[in-house]
């Protein structure tokens, strides 16, 4: 049953599939980071949130570099989170005196076919014009995304990622636990699931040891934790 192509995903022009199909809102400095938050919280209905109910206009993301020296890992990363499969459209938003290369990520994310737009504060008439500058780019957005191709997507076709967040001294025993049952599904049935804090893994690396596919990879687990 798991392996039933169920998801009505969105296709991306690589080929790649999302489950999701939101507008990243991405500030490329720390200067720019109240921006961008600004525009997102236009967009975030709190009481639709707490409902749980989902509208029918793709979601808005805030995601940034929160530093002012960038190096390639930090492109790296912008790269790859605003071409991700999830990922509809984008908005850059530049402060304008920083040394992210703007223009060359807008080129990526071009190429990656979704649409994208930039903004420089200082250009665009200080914070507040620029918010609604933002706002209004979002919504143009928003509208090319929904038109985005849909097709079938099949439970291995996933790649989940985890992180741990907001543990408590029940996490050992409760949500931790049903983590690992339901990466134990996913994974029989096909899907890549990811868990990269090994830290966490304190007093457990026997266990994943033992259940490694080769005994190489268990002792490499074992020595990463």
């Amino acid at each position: 049953m798991l392996n039933t192509p169920a998801i009505n995903a969105y296709l991306r022009p690589d080929g790649r599939k999302g489950i999701r199909n939101v507008i990243a809102v991405a500030y490329l400095v720390e200067c720019a980071h109240h921006v961008a938050r600004g525009i997102v919280n236009r967009f975030t209905d709190y009481d639709q949130l707490a409902s749980g109910v989902v509208g029918d206009d793709p979601e808005v993301h805030l995601i940034g570099f929160p530093g002012c020296y960038p190096n390639a890992y930090a492109f790296k990363m912008m790269q790859a989170l605003t071409t991700h499969p999830n990922v509809g459209g984008v908005l850059l938003i530049s402060l304008g005196c920083e040394s992210f290369n703007r223009e060359q990520l807008k080129a990526v994310i071009e190429a990656s076919g979704r649409p994208v737009e930039t903004l420089v504060i200082q250009n665009s008439g200080g914070t507040q014009s620029t918010i609604q500058k933002g706002v209004e780019a979002v919504k143009r957005m928003q509208a090319t995304a929904a038109l985005t191709s849909r097709a079938p997507m099949a439970v291995s076709e996933l790649i989940i990622g985890t992180i741990c967040g907001g543990s408590d001294g029940t996490s050992g025993i409760t949500a931790n636990p049903a983590v690992g049952r339901c990466f134990d599904t996913l994974g029989a049935a096909g899907a890549a699931c990811i868990f990269e804090e090994t830290g966490e893994l304190v007093g457990c690396e026997t266990i994943m040891a033992d259940r490694a596919v080769t005994p190489e990879l268990g002792a490499a687990l074992e020595a990463s934790v």
